[in-house]
């Protein structure tokens, strides 16, 4: 019986791919939300942004634009806490947003139906890393595999929807991700 359940593990990690590794807020040294609203699971979009600002590419450059991130959200925009569910680094970093669960500040009029996943830098004339593409890729994937993104879920850069007055997640960045399975 243990084996069994050894090889069906390997096949589904095999197939679907493992869950990236996740920095939790804790980790991370995320400040506490002043209010959460719980999304109804799956939902039907990943949206794609890019910050708009400097790339990072390792662990601690990478967490210090995390924390300026919510600080923004919260202090300038006054939101409840950081706008994205998960935060990507150029190295490949996952960083915990407000994660799986929970609404958004993402996507105007679009986010109670999906998660805003928003990898650092801005990529109006380069792409991101191949490891930041990976990473949320896999994300995503993970997300699919733990019923919290619908398995025909629809793939969307941030500037796609209605009412969105933004280059986001960049020129480049976009039309690469237009040939995305799920675009």
């Amino acid at each position: 019986m243990f084996g069994l359940a050894v090889v069906l593990l390997v096949h589904i990690t095999h197939v679907y791919g493992a869950c990236p590794h996740i920095i939790t807020r804790a980790e991370w040294g995320a400040r506490p939300p002043n209010g959460e609203w719980f999304l109804t699971n799956p939902v039907q979009y990943a949206f794609i942004h890019h910050s708009a600002g400097p790339d990072c590419h390792d662990r601690a450059s990478c967490q210090a634009q995390v924390k300026a991130f919510q600080n923004y959200h919260m202090d300038t925009h006054g939101w409840p806490d950081i706008g994205y569910t998960y935060v990507i680094g150029g190295d490949g970093s996952v960083f915990e947003g407000r994660g799986w669960d929970r609404v958004g500040a993402h996507t105007l009029n679009y986010n109670s139906v999906g998660y805003g996943f928003c990898l650092v830098g801005t990529f109006t004339s380069h792409m991101p890393t191949a490891a930041a593409q990976q990473a949320v890729r896999d994300l995503i994937d993970c997300g699919v595999q733990l019923g919290k993104i619908k398995q025909g879920y629809t793939l969307r850069g941030h500037r796609d929807m209605p009412g969105q007055n933004t280059e986001c997640p960049g020129t480049m960045f976009w039309n690469a991700i237009k040939q995305w399975s799920h675009y």
